[in-house]
């Protein structure tokens, strides 16, 4: 016997835990499915609608920021990868958060991604009435009323079955993706090509002439970070998916690393064209900036196929929260964390009890809408920047504790993994604690936001105790 035999350590078991919210699911998301769930997860209401108001605000320092958050966002995604090749789930990070930290873990996981989604919901359908007030059609139909129709369409679909939310978002995602080439290849006919846009020459004079790239200085662009990440918040979706397909380990891989280079292009090169188009004081927050170029252009009618895209954007994250949120509450319904009846499935085997509880937010959020039209989109944006940088430090958590593992020989690591280990986990969670920082200093609804973290975390713990003996059932009739 050689002496590398005698000294080989055992190899590491697979993991031996199992979730009973993965029983039950039909495999009927595919390949393009997953791969174009990826895409919408990456492209969504943040860069169509937001990306007007914060132009306005840090000027062309905005593409600075979509990149470095983009940077992080792909470190998530890709650790959240790794985990769903160690072992695939429908509860994804929760899933993981409970094989790793326990149930606590889980409990906290869980409902900060329902926080999340259940805001967002709010600001997808706020967004979709926005968008449908372009129209001279619906100018004089109140918001509400827009808000609500939104949500009681993509509801209705999303209950079906998830092949029918499957091929809804690969659609969105088409229209999506086709959409921000035509305006990337019209933006570049018009620099090539100097264009006049409503009397102005688009260049690069456009940024120097107008502030250069820190117009207001560097403050803005860090203060619209909290939003930025907001633009991100989808891209954890096709990790979620990846417990209703066939063969993720193939799949998975080839979806999450298309995200880094469609961050690029999309994002940041979408925002690049736009700051050289025309000067960042021509965007608002009122009006999707890809709208505003094309109303600038005055070419009859490409004003409003743009509005009908940023429209389906808003409902294809609708659609992305409804989907998600129903898979990772019924995870923690089976094991008492969340309550019994999200956990219910119906014949199309989807968790319809998760489903509507996360919709009972949305029409709550019909109810901001009509009391505060104004200043709906906001708040719930910053209410859901919350949700998300917990969702994520959660994720990196789950990824550090596994790493921890692998290196005691506990578990085994896929060849697929989140790159320079245990760095980039750590450097992940201080940008997250910095976006806390400057949501504070960004003051009005961003520092009572964070204001909110202590009732936040005590209604977490209140809500633990309530939950604990149910939890503690489950978990001893599973052993």
């Amino acid at each position: 016997m050689s002496d590398r035999t005698m000294t080989e350590a055992p190899a590491p078991a697979p993991s031996r835990h199992v979730d009973a919210g993965d029983e039950g699911y039909s495999k009927d998301l595919k390949s393009r499915h997953i791969n174009m769930i990826a895409i919408g997860g990456a492209i969504g209401t943040g860069l169509f609608l937001g990306a007007g108001g914060r132009l306005a605000g840090a000027g062309p320092s905005l593409a600075i920021a979509y990149a470095v958050c983009g940077v992080f966002a792909f470190f998530v995604v890709r650790a959240l990868g790794e985990l769903v090749l160690y072992r695939p789930s429908s509860g994804a990070f929760v899933s993981y958060a409970r094989e790793f930290m326990g149930e606590k873990g889980a409990y906290t996981a869980g409902w900060l991604y329902f926080l999340n989604w259940s805001t967002t919901t709010v600001a997808d359908i706020t967004a979709a009435a926005v968008f449908a007030h372009y129209w001279s059609a619906f100018t004089d139909v109140p918001q509400w009323v827009l808000a609500f129709i939104a949500l009681a369409i993509v509801l209705t679909a999303n209950l079906i079955s998830v092949k029918y939310f499957g091929e809804m978002e690969f659609w969105f995602a088409i229209v999506k993706v086709g959409a921000l080439v035509i305006f990337m290849l019209v933006a570049i006919y018009l620099l090539v090509t100097s264009h006049p846009i409503d009397g102005h020459t688009p260049g690069l004079s456009t940024i120097t002439d107008n502030g250069g790239l820190f117009p207001s200085g560097v403050l803005p662009m860090l203060l619209v970070v909290q939003g930025v990440v907001f633009a991100y918040a989808s891209v954890e979706l096709c990790g979620v998916a990846a417990g209703e397909t066939e063969n993720p380990e193939k799949i998975m891989p080839k979806a999450i690393n298309s995200i880094m280079w469609r961050v690029g292009v999309f994002y940041v090169g979408s925002v690049v064209l736009l700051a050289l188009l025309l000067p960042y004081s021509a965007y608002s927050a009122d009006q999707s900036p890809f709208v505003t170029v094309f109303d600038k252009l005055g070419i009859p009618g490409t004003a409003g196929i743009m509005n009908l895209v940023v429209l389906t954007a808003a409902l294809s994250s609708l659609n992305s929260g409804l989907y998600s949120t129903g898979r990772i509450l019924r995870s923690m319904a089976l094991s008492g964390s969340a309550p019994k009846f999200t956990g219910v499935m119906n014949k199309g085997k989807v968790p319809y009890g998760g489903v509507l509880f996360t919709a009972a937010f949305g029409v709550a959020g019909v109810g901001l809408n009509y009391w505060m039209p104004g200043e709906a989109f906001e708040i719930v944006l910053n209410l859901a920047s919350i949700g998300i940088l917990g969702t994520w430090g959660m994720v990196m958590l789950c990824s550090l504790f596994f790493w921890h593992r692998s290196k005691h020989g506990l578990v085994s690591r896929p060849s697929y993994r989140l790159p320079w280990a245990p760095y980039t986990q750590i450097a992940t969670l201080l940008f997250l604690v910095t976006v806390l920082v400057l949501m504070w200093s960004d003051g009005g609804v961003g520092r009572t936001t964070v204001m909110l973290l202590p009732a936040i975390a005590a209604a977490l713990v209140g809500g633990w105790f309530l939950v604990r003996g149910r939890v503690a059932e489950l978990a001893a009739d599973r052993d």
